[in-house]
């Protein structure tokens, strides 16, 4: 008996270490995506388009197995977090990234995240952040500014639609973790994002003309954004929303800006710097202490 249990904590072990990781790559290779995607048809063109196809194959999945589908008052608290989770955080973001902001920029903006949503966390759902956990938020940071600091050159509207983006993130987790929690992921989430296509869809035709330049580079990075990040990094991370705080959750994002540079080097031959790997040292150990549980006894 005590050798099954030796045997089976370290399987737990790497199975409760790949969501966090998994969620990270995918979450962050979202951002070279986008901007291969940007490059060939307008920002709220290619978000509809993922939008409308991770909700339908999400939708398809649902009904093929039987799912629960959100009612009345769930129904709406599942479309307010996803209007917010989706419609603005990607509208914005991408938009942004359009206007000439990086990716990596984009990245350091969104690696915010867990600061506000530790700072929202604890009025609006009554968590307790300790000690340990600020001085993790503060060092993930640091090492968030030191990732891309040698790219912080854009301002104005991109860096408004980043904020505003940044805000649809950490309310919308919020209002993910509180009222929608218990969704099913296969009907709540395809319900959030086919809530969201006549919106960024109206949008789409009012601000942009609708065309695609290079189908091939479109097509590949719907594909990838769809079925990587609105389904594969949205899924890991309202797992992680289900099994713990709200702040601990976030703070995975203070990963991300570093995880983009590299991505980046690799797809986009963008320079991989000194800064970029101390950035990702430095806010990997803040996401360390801020997510390591005090020992018990």
């Amino acid at each position: 008996m005590v050798a099954t249990r030796s045997s089976e904590a370290p399987a737990g072990t790497l199975a409760g270490a790949a969501v966090p990781t998994g969620f990270v790559v995918l979450w962050s290779s979202a951002f070279v995506a986008g901007v291969i995607g940007v490059g060939a048809a307008p920002p709220l063109l290619l978000t509809l388009a993922r939008f409308a196809l991770a909700g339908v194959l999400l939708a398809g999945a649902a009904l093929v197995f039987r799912a629960p589908w959100p009612r009345g008052k769930a129904l709406v608290h599942v479309v307010v977090a996803g209007l917010l989770l989706q419609a603005v955080q990607f509208g914005a973001f991408y938009t942004a990234i359009s206007l000439g902001i990086t990716g990596a920029v984009a990245a350091l903006v969104q690696g915010l995240h867990p600061m506000l949503t530790a700072i929202l966390a604890v009025p609006l759902l009554g968590e307790r952040v300790s000690p340990r956990q600020w001085a993790g938020f503060a060092l993930g940071g640091v090492g968030v500014v030191l990732a891309v600091a040698e790219k912080l050159s854009s301002t104005g509207p991109a860096l408004l639609l980043c904020a505003a983006g940044l805000l649809g993130l950490s309310l919308g987790t919020l209002y993910q973790k509180r009222f929608a929690s218990d969704m099913d992921l296969r009907s709540g989430q395809a319900v959030q994002l086919l809530a969201s296509v006549p919106v960024i869809g109206v949008l789409a035709l009012t601000v942009e003309t609708p065309h695609v330049t290079a189908w091939g580079p479109f097509t590949a990075a719907v594909l990838w954004l769809a079925l990587v990040n609105s389904i594969g990094a949205f899924t890991l991370l309202y797992v992680m929303l289900r099994r713990s705080q709200a702040s601990r959750a976030s703070s995975l994002f203070f990963l991300t800006p570093s995880v983009t540079a590299v991505l980046s080097w690799i797809v986009l031959h963008q320079p991989l710097t000194p800064l970029i790997v101390l950035g990702l040292v430095v806010s990997g150990s803040g996401v360390a202490l801020a997510t390591r549980r005090p020992a018990s006894g």
